[in-house]
């Protein structure tokens, strides 16, 4: 019944979805744009003369698709107007004015070429023939590059860091790109939050993956850093994009090439802490191309030493917990694919793929424990343990492309995730005398699965406006077995009593529809508004019985505007998300890995939502370009973890979730980028914020207590890049996270920096480059202080990560340039709160089981 209502409520939506949307025109940050053609701000004249022609490879005579045509007033040297040549490389413009022009034609991998002397009489239909283009890859050898694509962007709605500039972190992984980004902040252990929060969804290639949803820390580790190209930080997301992520969405770019013929990259490198090796192919010939790739990455002495002292009150009894850790971590990451894509027709594309990525992530931590309760001796005990992250990820999708005409197409996606995620641990228990007494086991096995169904489609209406509007189904469930056995120190394991073993099965169904509306005026304010409603259907149970909040729908909308003049740009925006929790939330699985640090999940959670508003100015001065964005965040509802003493474990500290916060922040984002040479530049940002928590923990009454806190959250960070003849480069990076504001306390900071240098060789096809990170110091120390009426807790870890690794890099094969096609779209799920857990330790424990996030 359950279902037959879901389906039902999906086919209203795409059966009756219809209002407008508008894809966004370009908005520079520097001098105002001159009018696109075909836009209202176009000053086109209006006449009776035709010009057409087509374009061809002057070697091959092969026509060139979707080359670049532009047309000049001669004596203005302004452009009136443009187009774009169809797939025979045919192109004409109509409707121009008697007079004199001359027109520009170019194209990526072709040396541009200029026809000058045209006079046009009314009526006059003039046919330039067939105009070759000359390509110009054969010298690239004598071109000497004189100057740098920009390392950061601003685009209307989004920032982009242009990640294959960043030759440091060759031979790492997507964290060390991430950390690296304005706007992001990236802790010790991998976790990633945007404008100080970790509620963000992130993507790749605008795709969701179940490998996301577990952990974005581990998720990032297996992302090889030299095959992004770019990151882009979507802070105020349009009603396009899926509901959920409360801070905003982070996109990864992978790089692609659309070249004709076979081609193998290698890369290859190592280090003290870690090495990878990464193996990228692909076969493109006339209308079909395949690609196939494999990356495997190994981290070893990784090492972390961990203390702790805390002191907590129940019942009038006060315990005193000192601990000390030592860890070590280990782990092979890997991530495999295989990609075909075949154009059907000269506007029709249907792409495939399949994924698969492995995690195979463990954690050993020896603790040394000594417990001062009120009344009793001091007692002393160690305990060893072994934690193991394992998981195996398939994604599979097929999509499908219709292009009408420019700007007018629709899209069908589909997307199957499939993950398998197991998140145990051993534990010897020994007595002062390091003698055995007792064993412990936590297994927690999980299965995460979803379907995802989508339809898009937009249409320009007149010449500077667009409607947009979709529908999408997504089907989720998830199972999540969970035991805790213990022993004697021999003997078989038997389940323990205080903590029986369960299952969790949540199913997490949404209907979505979207629309907005963007309209550009002649004096170039862009407009875009937009809603989008979700409905979600949710039968949860364990072992107790049904759990859960039921069903619920929400309406986000949507409101994005910017204009720039004087060099200037302005712009505004608000958006309202949602944040589902995920099931690390949910998980009511008892994790007692380090028993003074307990979690376990609630179940029993609702979304949260929260209001985004955003000001944002950017400005070019001569060489520098300066953004600076204010923004403030409302949160009600809020997913807020809460700490307790427990009632049975002496000293232990027990960590779940409630719907009881409420999070406020206001702060502002800047950076400048600065061009001190064509080879040269180097950049600044600061991140800062003031934010208000408000939430409930217990007195020692057991009663309900509320709680507050503030404070000013601050980060920033300096880069610098350089190229210099003979293939050489230089690269360099430092960040600062200062103290982070919790509910119950302050999390400490950290700092990270990184050097590099490149040698290019064999005329660009190989590269070696050696990098070095944390090199001044031995280690870091991050202090954390949390307290409460009931506890008070003190805890420093200690991160041993100097590193150097050594890099290379190779590609084999022979391409030539081919005209980019238009590819079909894909599911895009960028919905469900991440708890942001890594693979490193917190408040000197070992990590937190859990399992996969219902996505």
């Amino acid at each position: 019944m359950k279902m037959t209502k879901f389906l039902l409520a999906f086919a209203i939506l795409l059966a009756t979805l219809q209002s407008p949307a508008f894809a966004q025109f370009p908005v520079g940050g520097a001098a105002a744009p001159k009018a696109l053609p075909g836009t209202a701000g176009d000053q086109t004249p209006k006449g009776s003369a035709k010009i057409s022609g087509s374009v061809a490879d002057s070697t091959s005579s092969q026509p060139i698709e979707f080359v670049s045509i532009a047309l000049y007033n001669k004596t203005t040297n302004q452009a009136v107007d443009g187009t774009v040549a169809d797939e025979k490389g045919k192109f004409s413009l109509t409707k121009i004015m008697e007079g004199e022009y001359k027109i520009l034609v170019s194209f990526i991998g072709y040396g541009e070429k200029t026809i000058s002397n045209i006079k046009l009489t009314k009526g006059q239909e003039l046919d330039l023939g067939t105009i070759k283009l000359s390509s110009t890859t054969k010298t690239l050898n004598e071109v000497t590059v004189t100057g740098q694509a920009a390392l950061i962007e601003e685009k209307v709605d989004r920032l982009v860091y242009n990640a294959e500039k960043d030759i440091t972190a060759k031979g790492g992984d997507a964290t060390d790109i991430l950390r690296k980004v304005p706007l992001l902040t990236v802790d010790l252990d991998g976790n990633v939050s945007l404008r100080g929060s970790q509620n963000i969804r992130v993507l790749i290639n605008n795709k969701p993956s179940t490998i996301i949803a577990n952990s974005v820390a581990d998720a990032l580790k297996q992302i090889p850093a030299d095959q992004i190209k770019s990151v882009e930080v979507i802070t105020s997301p349009s009603a396009k994009y899926d509901a959920e992520g409360s801070g905003g969405i982070i996109n990864i770019i992978t790089k692609k090439n659309s070249l004709q013929g076979l081609n193998l990259n290698v890369d290859a490198g190592v280090g003290n802490r870690g090495s990878m090796l990464s193996l990228n192919g692909g076969y493109r010939k006339g209308k079909a191309g395949f690609t196939i790739g494999g990356f495997g990455r190994g981290m070893y002495n990784t090492i972390t030493k961990t203390s702790l002292e805390q002191t907590s009150t129940v019942e009038n009894v006060s315990t005193v917990t000192r601990q000390t850790g030592d860890g070590s971590s280990r782990g092979l990451f890997g991530n495999y694919n295989l990609g075909f894509d075949y154009d059907i027709a000269k506007n029709q594309s249907l792409t495939a793929g399949v994924k698969y990525g492995v995690r195979n992530f463990s954690n050993q931590q020896d603790l040394m424990t000594r417990l001062s309760k009120t009344g009793s001796s001091d007692i002393t005990t160690s305990r060893d343990v072994d934690a193991r992250n394992l998981s195996g990820t398939v994604d599979v999708n097929l999509d499908y492309l219709h292009t009408f005409k420019p700007q007018q197409e629709w899209s069908v996606s589909t997307l199957y995730s499939r993950n398998d995620l197991t998140n145990d641990f051993d534990a010897n228990i020994l007595n002062g005398n390091s003698e055995l007494t007792s064993r412990q086991r936590n297994l927690n096995k999980n299965l995460n699965q979803e379907f995802t169904f989508q339809s898009d489609y937009q249409t320009p209406i007149k010449k500077n406006q667009l409607l947009e509007f979709g529908a999408k189904g997504i089907f989720r469930e998830v199972n999540s077995d969970y035991s805790f056995l213990v022993a004697e120190a021999v003997g078989d394991f038997r389940p323990e009593t205080d903590q029986p073993a369960g299952e969790l099965t949540y199913h997490q169904n949404i209907a979505a529809g979207y629309t907005s509306y963007t309209y550009t005026t002649k004096s170039r304010y862009t407009f875009k508004g937009g809603a989008r409603y979700e409905h979600t259907f949710i039968d949860a149970s364990t072992n107790e019985g049904s759990v859960g909040v039921g069903n619920y729908g929400v309406l986000v909308p949507s409101f994005n505007a910017s204009k720039t003049f004087k060099g200037t740009t302005v712009k505004l925006a608000y958006n309202r998300r949602i944040q589902r929790p995920g099931l690390q939330q949910l998980n009511p699985n008892f994790n007692s890995a380090n028993p003074q640090n307990i979690t376990i999940g609630n179940p029993e959670l609702r979304p949260e939502l929260t209001n985004n508003f955003e000001v944002g100015l950017s400005k070019n001065i001569k060489k520098t370009f300066v953004n600076a964005t204010f923004f403030g965040r409302v949160t009600n509802n809020a997913i807020s973890q809460v700490r307790a003493p427990s009632d049975t474990l002496a000293g232990a500290i027990v960590t779940t979730y409630e719907n009881i916060g409420k999070q406020h922040a206001y702060g502002t984002n800047i950076f400048a980028n600065i061009a001190a040479t064509s080879k040269i530049n180097f950049g600044v940002f600061l991140n800062a914020f003031y934010t208000k928590l408000a939430g409930q923990t217990l007195g020692q009454d057991r009663k309900t207590i509320e709680l507050t806190n503030t404070g000013f959250n601050v980060s920033g960070g300096v880069f610098s890049q350089a190229t210099f003849k003979n293939g050489w480069g230089a690269q360099a990076f430092g960040f600062m996270q200062g103290n982070q504001v919790q509910l119950q306390g302050m999390q400490g900071g950290f700092g990270f920096y990184t050097v590099g240098v490149k040698k290019e060789f064999n005329n660009k096809k190989g590269s070696v480059g050696l990098a070095a990170e944390n090199f001044l110091s031995k280690r870091f120390r991050m202090h954390t202080e949390l307290n409460s009426i009931q506890f008070n807790q003190v805890s420093d870890i200690y991160m041993y990560n100097r590193g150097v690794r050594l890099t290379f890099t190779y590609k084999i094969g022979k391409m030539t340039m081919d005209a980019p096609k238009r590819k079909a779209k894909s599911v895009n799920n960028d919905d469900v709160k991440s708890d942001g857990s890594g693979g490193g330790q917190s408040g000197g424990g070992a990590p937190a089981g859990g399992g996969g996030t219902p996505r």
